[in-house]
């Protein structure tokens, strides 16, 4: 397991001020989703810009023993990628959940239900917010986003689980690493987020552009399509032993 050496804060600050400080007016990318290297669904995102601000759109399907898990989400932010609205609908082992989340007054509103129950919860109200289901690469995405703009500070996630919270981000910047995309050599940026207890490290192209994400979520990870970590972020687990083979000294 590689050692994570924290650059200093002027390097963080030659990060976010080298990265982009919007969302680009249209970008779209697929991602895989894996455990311990094996493939067990996708993921992707759009954003698309109109007068107003940004719309966004988020894909996820997860299909693997013990999780069937789908998710699509649909967002409104401002010119400044703030929080104008959110829907999503998910299914979670064949259960549904729906979300509708917006700013009302100094407050977020979001209503939630699932399980046949529906509930509302209201959340304090912060600039720099990122609305983060598990799995949801569009978010990720916005929240190198913002962060660019914010000098890594003041960011906070709505995390749409039960009744809803809201939870401030640490983020902390890490040595620059490399890899490929689509085969071509590239600079890859590393951050580590903390949000809510966990850790989601996070891996950025000279863009800002989301290439690879480590979850929380034990041996999970997003990788962009035609991108390849040098070497990969963390060991992946040993192929299972075929029937009565000895145990490897």
């Amino acid at each position: 397991m590689r050692l994570r050496t924290l650059i200093p804060l002027v390097g963080l600050f030659a990060f976010v001020l080298h990265g982009a400080t919007a969302i680009a007016a249209a970008q779209s990318a697929d991602f895989a989703v894996s455990q311990n290297g094996k493939p067990v669904g996708t993921a992707s995102f759009t954003f698309a810009s109109k007068p107003t601000g940004v719309d966004s759109a988020s894909l996820v399907r997860v299909d693997m023993q013990g999780l069937n898990y789908s998710l699509s989400k649909t967002e409104e932010l401002s010119p400044a990628n703030s929080l104008l609205h959110v829907q999503l609908s998910a299914i979670v082992n064949n259960s549904a959940v729906s979300v509708v989340a917006k700013p009302d007054g100094a407050q977020f509103l979001m209503n939630i239900s699932a399980n046949g129950r529906a509930n509302t919860t209201r959340l304090d109200v912060h600039k720099s917010t990122v609305f983060l289901p598990d799995f949801d690469a569009g978010a990720l995405q916005t929240l190198l986003t913002i962060a660019a703009t914010n000098n890594n500070r003041d960011l906070w996630a709505i995390l749409p689980k039960q009744a809803g919270s809201i939870s401030p981000i640490q983020l902390a910047t890490y040595p620059d690493e490399q890899g490929t995309l689509d085969a071509k050599p590239i600079t890859v940026h590393h951050l580590i987020a903390t949000i809510a207890g966990n850790t989601t490290d996070l891996f950025a192209g000279p863009e800002n552009q989301l290439l690879q994400a480590e979850l929380p979520q034990q041996g999970f990870a997003l990788v962009r399509k035609g991108f390849v970590l040098t070497p990969p972020a963390k060991p992946l687990a040993p192929p299972p032993a075929p029937p009565g083979a000895a145990p490897t000294q």
